[in-house]
């Protein structure tokens, strides 16, 4: 098993129960697939420049350790989950 880290950003648009609720979908998604390893919420934080018209966004970052193909699958996974406006995905060295 690999150690990754990754970071979502979510919109502001949506309520704090629906961010939420994202946070606890991912965290759920990641343990089935491999190991949480910690959770750091970070909040809502000022964006570098705006994405879809939005300033701030909802920061969340995962460490894990899981199998090398499953992080090809949440990325996907991110990429059709509607209130999230970027996400990144790192292998961490070990």
């Amino acid at each position: 098993m690999k150690k990754y880290e990754t970071v979502m950003v979510f919109s502001t648009a949506i309520a704090e129960e629906e961010t939420q609720a994202l946070v606890e979908k991912f965290k759920n998604l990641i343990a089935k697939n491999g190991t949480v390893e910690s959770v750091d919420d970070w909040g809502k934080r000022r964006l570098a420049y705006p994405i879809n018209d939005e300033n701030d966004g909802y920061y969340v970052l995962v460490n894990f350790s899981c199998e090398p193909d499953f992080p090809a699958e949440l990325d996907r996974v991110y990429k059709i989950t509607d209130g999230v406006l970027r996400s990144l995905i790192v292998a961490k060295d070990e």
